[in-house]
């Protein structure tokens, strides 16, 4: 059975969305209903809700809404990881209100659309601080050349826990494996990050990629965090872009059917489970 750790819904009814304007793809809404109905036949028996970049106004309202669908019979979500913005003053009181939600097991700041700069920022690197001591992670969503800054940000909070999203967000339709590939490697080097496995299927040609493109890229990060630091995640819809949610959890069984049955476990369920105590 697999954790999900990247489920994104989106409700426009509710919540504003800026970046979707320029994602035609993904701007419609994709309900949980509609993820949970498929993931079921996949064998997904939990899953963390990822915040969608909602507008700042939004944040709150986002995590009420996750909410609400965590209290629907039978439902999979079984944590949040909540949008925050630690470049803002307001960081140390939105934390406050929030650590000790028990809804709330991690914060994101999508990082990937930003100035490369952001996290160099003295404020955004004293609040990243904050997080220490409370058992609440925080996910990075990187491009490649981010990751320099994103190294530089983790070696100033060790003992805060890191995911870093989507294999280090490589190009791999470009098939530019340098220096993702060394960079990779030299942040693999920080015990207090993990690598997250989730939605590759996004970043390869939709019309062109087998099993055996995403390879490469898959087993290197596995191969530089070990089976001990790596979880898995659907990136659910963003991963309809390359195929479905069914071709992602298929695709991802196949590169790791080599592996021992402990292995797999640890990836697909048991790494997540210990991270975020689920």
């Amino acid at each position: 059975m697999i954790v999900d750790t990247h489920l994104h819904v989106i409700d426009q009814s509710v919540l504003a969305y800026p970046w979707l304007s320029g994602t035609p793809a993904l701007n419609r809404n994709f309900s949980y209903e509609t993820y949970a109905r498929e993931a079921k036949r996949v064998g997904i028996e939990a899953t963390l809700h990822m915040e969608v970049d909602v507008a700042a106004s939004d944040m709150e309202a986002e995590t009420e809404n996750v909410a609400r669908l965590v209290d629907q019979p039978g439902s999979l979500i079984v944590g949040a990881i909540a949008a925050c913005r630690p470049e803002d003053e307001t960081f140390p009181a939105y934390l406050e209100r929030h650590r000790d939600n028990p809804l709330i097991r991690g914060f994101r700041r999508v990082l990937h659309v930003m100035p490369d700069d952001l996290s160099e920022r003295p404020l955004f690197r004293e609040n990243i601080r904050r997080l220490s001591g409370t058992g609440l992670t925080f996910d990075l969503c990187v491009l490649p050349r981010q990751l320099p800054q994103t190294i530089a940000l983790v070696d100033l909070a060790p003992d805060v826990q890191f995911i870093l999203d989507h294999c280090g967000v490589p190009d791999i339709k470009s098939e530019e494996m340098h220096p993702w590939r060394e960079l990779m490697s030299e942040i693999a080097r920080r015990p207090n990050v993990a690598g997250k496995i989730s939605g590759v299927i996004a970043y390869a040609d939709p019309e062109t990629w087998t099993v055996e493109t995403l390879r490469p890229w898959v087993e290197h990060t596995i191969e530089v965090f070990d089976w001990d630091r790596v979880v898995w995640g659907s990136d659910w819809p963003v991963c309809t872009q390359g195929g479905s949610l069914s071709t992602w959890v298929a695709a991802t069984h196949a590169l790791i059917a080599g592996a021992s049955e402990e292995e797999r476990r640890k990836l697909l369920s048991q790494n997540a489970r210990r991270i975020w105590r689920l």
